[in-house]
């Protein structure tokens, strides 16, 4: 029987040290919602990034009319939920000139501030905020984190291309002109903001996640869930088991990938192990996040991305898949890195790998919206909240062209944007969507996002 008493959207299951934040259930409401308004969930926005662009004609959809039923190569990972996206051809980067020769350094850097790098002051960070920091600047007051920032590489890339900073090549988040903000790659340190661990070691220091995961942080809640269960409504209860299972199968997932690395490390030192004879060949070397799993390691990144939406511990995230540089995709079948293979001069088996390198990102990012489309959410489902932006900072990188920037837009924030659509001649460029996208999310603009000049109205709902 459904309870009639009001939960706060605040209300955290609770143990010792640890709180876990809580999917909206029937009988919420929101932290910023008015008194006696329908429960109506926030929009949330979300950037996720490769490098390098992509094979051009096997990315962009050769006629709006098949687009969802015959996607390209590079786009068929998304087919399930292509009626959930946007998909537009004709958003133009930022030129360049004068730091023609820095194309790295200017394709991640100026994705989201759609603004070059001071060219007086390129030895030092000189930019401009960043969209997911103007959202989080908005909404950022209404949730524990204003924003989460994650990456799948180290954000260490030193190149000297045109004498810039070496933050242009691996930070895209800008809290202001002079200030990149850091991507955590660790999802054990992810895991452990979720669940706000604000447990005292011995010597009155925080628990290391180590310690957290290793007693298992959700059987620190379970109690609280018990209790709070019995308040639910029969949906709520339901709700309640799926989103915990769920949280149960991100924290056995990190545990597995970080005690593989253990094993691996033990193995390298001919450390015997007690699973593993030592006639045994040893166990494969699983690094993050450069191993022969990516996929895996992608996957829960995305995983937690979706628990912090759900959670609302924040509405606002990056994620960078990869960097410039220094990336292979060995579960692929080929060791070349994404970089040299992109300069492919037309060689077909080189094209083949950069296509497949393509279709595996978008893949992790179908992932990412699959999961937000199964999961129910007021009246509809979690990605019905959502603004989820997939793209890169080149068209093509083979040529570093700028001309078609590839973008995705997942979501339908909230019924503000009209997907299921592929606009072969979107004539705009990435400040104009960066824009657009924010004023779809219910965020005021005092300026235009960099080189914006207009609202792309085309991708909007009428």
């Amino acid at each position: 029987m459904r309870s009639n008493l009001l939960i706060s959207r605040r209300t955290c299951l609770r143990g010792l040290g640890v709180a876990l934040a809580l999917p909206l259930m029937e009988n919420m409401g929101w932290a910023d919602q008015p008194k006696g308004a329908a429960v109506k969930p926030p929009i949330r926005l979300g950037f996720m990034y490769m490098p390098h662009g992509v094979i051009m004609e096997r990315f962009w959809p050769s006629d709006p009319s098949t687009y969802l039923s015959a996607p390209p190569q590079i786009l068929q990972p998304l087919q399930p939920v292509l009626d959930q996206c946007l998909v537009m051809k004709g958003i133009s980067g930022v030129p360049i000139a004068p730091l023609n020769g820095a194309p790295h350094a200017l394709e991640l850097s100026t994705w989201l501030t759609a603004t070059l790098p001071d060219s007086n002051k390129r030895d030092v960070v000189n930019i401009a905020i960043s969209a997911d920091q103007i959202a989080a600047n908005s909404l950022g007051a209404f949730t524990p984190l204003p924003s989460l920032e994650l990456a799948t590489m180290p954000q260490t890339h030193k190149e000297n291309q045109e004498g810039l900073n070496e933050a242009y090549y691996s930070h895209c988040s800008y809290r202001g002109p002079t200030q990149p903000l850091p991507a955590e790659i660790n999802p054990r340190v992810v895991l452990k903001r979720l669940f706000q661990c604000r447990e005292k070691g011995p010597a009155g220091n925080m628990a290391t996640a180590a310690d957290a995961l290793d007693r298992s942080m959700l059987d620190l809640v379970m109690s609280g869930a018990r209790d709070l269960r019995g308040t639910l409504s029969s949906a709520d209860q339901h709700k309640l088991d799926e989103f915990l299972d769920s949280v149960r199968s991100v924290e056995r997932r990190i545990a597995a990938i970080q005690l593989r690395q253990i094993e691996a490390t033990k193995a390298a030192a001919d450390i015997r192990t007690a699973s593993r004879a030592f006639g045994d060949s040893a166990p494969i070397d699983i690094k993050i996040p450069e191993g022969d799993k990516r996929s895996e390691y992608m996957q829960v990144m995305c995983d937690l991305n979706v628990l912090a939406f759900q959670t609302d511990l924040t509405r606002v995230s990056t994620y960078i898949g990869s960097t410039p540089n220094g990336v292979s995709y060995p579960e692929l079948g080929f060791p070349d890195e994404h970089h040299s293979v992109t300069h492919h001069n037309n060689e077909v088996t080189k094209v083949d790998k950069v296509a497949k390198i393509n279709e595996f990102n978008v893949s992790q990012f179908a992932y990412m919206v699959k999961r937000m489309h199964s999961l129910r959410e007021g009246d509809g489902t979690l990605l019905d909240n959502c603004i989820m932006m997939w793209g890169s900072g080149l068209e093509d990188g083979n040529q570093h062209a700028r001309a078609n920037l590839p973008f995705i837009i997942a979501g339908k924030g909230g019924g503000a944007l009209d997907t299921g659509r592929f606009l072969p001649d979107v004539k705009g460029n990435q400040g104009d969507l960066l824009g657009t996208l924010l004023t779809c999310a219910g965020i005021p603009l005092d300026r235009p996002i960099g080189i914006a000049t207009k609202q792309l109205t085309e991708i909007i709902a009428s």
